[in-house]
């Protein structure tokens, strides 16, 4: 039976066939303990060592800024209450977009059930956040202004540069990048922040693997308690494999940058085209902002997003809308956009990657569109 079309990449992206090679000898050989003095530990932290390089050059930090972690979730996380909690006297007040991650948007609401206040500001219908309104949001008690560089299901950029030039000072802020590093050129310098989240399994790296820039100068308390690994700020022995997957798959994306931009873009353009041939009141979200070359959330009027997910054969896609018992679920995110409730409904998520071609494009609209029409009657 033949793999499905799949156009799912902003959930997640398959290992890249380079990356599984690098990792090999490292599941293989580099089997010690980075910690300890001996011959096989000393051999395993050369290998964390290459490994961290090559992900701090693609972010284009220092790699002693470089704090490896599980993932996107637990920077995110390690960001928000580590700053917070390190901050706490000074002051208990966040700034937030309306259309942060769970990982973000959750940690926040942690801190607010212990007493730390955080404002969301809204975002336009474009999913676009307001610079000035961020920055306006600050207050003298602001510690952590926390802004994703691109919003995972519209793919919307952000101000994120407008924000860190402008703001005060005394503020720290956090970009969570997960979806654009990779997919376009992502540095910390280039958008002026203090730290920023990047996921090993969203550029074709393995599960399980993030990292968290952190300026050196940003006050942080680790949230993992245990031995002074990662200089002391991330307790937990380092997942050796998995950073070498994580260097590899960075490494991969710095030699294909702006090849693979193009690619992405050239197949998203034409998926767009291809699906308003057949349905010309396609909707797309975001559409006038800046985005992500590779990311497309298209509203099908009439066409119930649930159903036709299940009703598309031999593609892979995310609906915008979650269905729990029976019920479907608006986005937040869309929601935030004051996107209509019927419109919402009808709202796919289709990501494109790196291995997408023109030919799986162009079979995947034509059964999309089908089975949307289908479902109109």
């Amino acid at each position: 039976m033949k793999e499905p079309i799949y156009l799912d990449y902003n959930a997640t992206t398959p290992i890249a066939d380079e990356v599984i090679e690098a990792m090999i000898p490292a599941l293989r050989e580099s089997w010690g303990n980075p910690s300890s003095t001996h011959h096989y530990g000393r051999a395993a932290r050369r290998t964390v060592t290459r490994a961290r390089e090559q992900v701090a050059t693609l972010v284009a930090c220092s790699p002693d800024e470089l704090i490896f972690t599980s993932g996107g979730t637990e920077s995110d996380n390690a960001a928000i209450v580590g700053v917070a909690e390190a901050c706490a006297e000074r002051g208990r007040h966040i700034v937030i977009s309306a259309v942060e991650h769970a990982a973000i948007e959750r940690a926040c609401a942690y801190l607010e059930s212990r007493g730390w206040e955080v404002t969301r500001v809204p975002v336009d219908g474009r999913c676009r956040v307001d610079a000035e309104a961020v920055i306006a949001a600050v207050r003298p008690d602001t510690v952590l202004i926390s802004v994703m560089h691109a919003q995972n299901e519209t793919g919307v950029l952000q101000p994120i540069r407008e924000i860190a030039d402008n703001k005060p000072a005394s503020v720290v802020f956090h970009s969570d990048t997960a979806q654009s590093v990779g997919k376009i050129e992502v540095t910390a310098r280039g958008l002026g922040v203090d730290m920023l989240t990047v996921a090993a399994h969203k550029l074709y790296g393995p599960k399980g693997i993030g990292a968290l820039y952190l300026n050196r100068e940003v006050p942080f308390d680790s949230f993992l308690r245990g031995a002074g690994h990662e200089s002391g700020r991330r307790a937990g022995t380092e997942n050796v494999p998995a950073a070498v997957g994580f260097g590899a798959a960075c490494e991969l994306a710095r030699r294909e940058s702006a090849r693979r931009a193009e690619h992405l873009r050239t197949m998203r353009d034409r998926l767009e085209e291809a699906l308003r041939s057949q349905i010309p009141d396609l909707v797309v979200h975001g559409a006038g902002a800046e985005r992500l070359p590779n990311t497309l959330s298209v509203a099908l009027p009439g066409a119930n997003a649930s159903q036709l997910v299940s009703r598309v054969d031999g593609v892979a896609l995310g609906a915008g809308a979650a269905c729990h018992s029976g019920e479907a679920h608006v986005s937040s995110v869309l929601k935030a956009m004051n996107v209509p409730e019927a419109l919402a409904l009808c709202t796919l998520r289709l990501c494109v990657g790196r291995s997408t071609s023109a030919e799986e494009v162009d079979q995947a609209a034509e059964r999309i569109g089908r089975a949307a029409l289908e479902l109109r009657g």
